[in-house]
């Protein structure tokens, strides 16, 4: 009797549990930008007034968790029915109050369901310069729509697609499949959401919001940037401070030249590393001192003359000027890292690692200890 009624004690706690919902947090805002979003919205008539206004909360849920400014996350909101209508492009708003008050003075068009109308609207108008679309800033559009279109989408979405819009479909109640797979970007699992009212749509917003809310690769510090780390969609770039600028392998910076010939240089070239000794204070120069790589030359201002030998080069391995953990090899003006035997250079080219033998590695040292020289007579013993 006992144990029924500890099980039914158990089983009564489990249900609670699992139907009590938390307290929910403030949603936190994520790293997402800049990003070009734009909201593609179904007003046609079979959409009820509870259902539109639902539409709108779900906008106004997302962007709550964007960065929003004309920096970061633009935001504009195309509605359409038998005709289209933008309510705002990406530029006429960057603040998020803003954007929200236009969101909820919307008036639904509710007519017809042209949707193969109001995407080529959206590419041809929404998406331009003119509306405030950034170039090489990603475009991204969510089309919500709750039923069957009135006309051909599959071909007029593939082109937007090529032009490099990113599009999410989302169906509410009788929205058609079909329909939103022929509109939506690839891959699909992705890209397609189907609820069953405008009362679970909130589950897409949820899914969407992962979507954007990225890793901010700047703050953790997993970069490698000289100067400036800025974080983008699904990843980051780096930025150089002013009077430099960025070389090929994009993380590195390099001092512009200056009126007196002065360069300032903080490159990393693999295991080569140079320093600039103007920059750093190491030099004896009275008046001008013109750097070049770990080399240095004084000069003088109007009405001076130099003295004789005024060329400079200093080893850095010698002055203990390197980070190398080991050996440092110096070079005019540059020092190269190395490592003592039985270790190995890892790949930052300046620290090192205790080389580990494999059985491979042991049987082939061994084999090739006891094979004999190439050309020698082996001795038969009897």
């Amino acid at each position: 009797m006992k144990m029924r009624q500890l099980s039914a004690f158990i089983l009564l706690t489990l249900a609670v549990l699992a139907t009590a919902r938390p307290k929910t947090e403030p949603a936190q805002k994520c790293k997402t930008g800049p990003v070009d979003l734009v909201f593609l919205i179904d007003s046609s008539r079979s959409v009820r007034p509870h259902e539109f206004e639902t539409m709108r909360k779900f906008m106004i849920d997302i962007i709550n968790t964007l960065d929003i400014g004309l920096n970061a996350t633009r935001v504009g909101v195309v509605q359409y029915s038998s005709q289209v209508r933008t309510e705002f492009t990406l530029k006429t708003h960057s603040r998020l109050s803003n954007i929200v008050k236009a969101i909820n003075q919307i008036i639904p068009l509710a007519q017809g369901t042209m949707t193969g109308l109001a995407i080529r609207y959206m590419m041809n108008e929404a998406f331009t310069a003119e509306a405030g679309d950034r170039p090489k800033v990603p475009n991204v559009a969510v089309i919500v729509t709750d039923g069957r279109p009135q006309d051909r989408v599959a071909e007029v979405a593939a082109e937007a697609r090529e032009k490099g819009i990113e599009i999410y479909a989302v169906g509410v109640a009788r929205a058609d499949m079909t329909s939103l797979r022929a509109m939506a970007s690839p891959p699909f699992e992705d890209h397609v959401f189907l609820v069953e009212s405008f009362d679970l749509i909130h589950q897409f917003g949820i899914q969407f919001q992962d979507k954007l809310c990225v890793i901010d690769y700047c703050s953790f510090g997993n970069h490698s940037c000289d100067h400036e780390c800025v974080s983008v969609l699904n990843g980051y770039r780096c930025r150089c401070n002013e009077g430099y600028r960025l070389l090929e392998d994009g993380k590195t910076c390099q001092g512009k030249q200056s009126e007196h010939g002065r360069k300032i240089i903080n490159v990393v070239t693999q295991n080569r590393q140079t320093i600039d000794l103007c920059a750093e204070g190491k030099h004896d120069c009275e008046q001008i001192c013109i750097s070049t790589p770990g080399i240095y030359t004084c000069d003088c201002n109007n009405g001076y003359t130099p003295p004789a030998n005024t060329h400079r080069s200093i080893d850095l391995c010698a002055e203990g000027k390197h980070d190398c953990e080991q050996i440092c090899v110096s070079a005019p003006g540059v020092f190269t890292c190395d490592c003592n035997k039985g270790f190995k250079l890892n790949k930052d080219k300046k620290t090192c690692t205790s080389q580990e033998w494999s059985l491979k590695d042991v049987t082939e040292l061994l084999i090739h200890s006891v094979r004999p020289p190439k050309g020698a007579v082996e001795t038969q013993q009897e």
